[in-house]
């Protein structure tokens, strides 16, 4: 997987490339550790996302809740694959998705 990131002020933008799975959760929640601390929004880009598991699901629920004290979270470019996991676990209920 490829995290792109980018940070414009207190605006934090992350784009997701290739699978979030078991393999590769733990690296997109080291970087988010790291970066949510200077973030007030978070937006998750999924428009190369190909895959997401329960462990993705995990830390993107982690996530929301830390940014639910801020100013928020939003999952934009969510293809049919992921869109359904969304459904299916009810996180399309708790996310905001553009």
């Amino acid at each position: 997987m490829t995290i792109t990131k980018q940070q414009n002020g207190a605006n934090l933008a992350i784009a997701l490339e290739g699978r979030l799975d078991t393999v590769t959760a733990p690296e997109l929640e080291a970087e988010l550790k790291t970066a949510l601390d200077a973030a007030d929004t978070l937006t998750l880009d999924f428009s190369k996302l190909d895959y997401i598991s329960s462990a993705g699901l995990r830390v993107l629920l982690a996530a929301h809740k830390a940014m639910s004290d801020k100013g928020g979270m939003k999952v934009t470019h969510v293809n049919e694959l992921v869109a359904e996991v969304f459904e299916v676990t009810g996180f399309s209920d708790i996310l905001t998705i553009e």
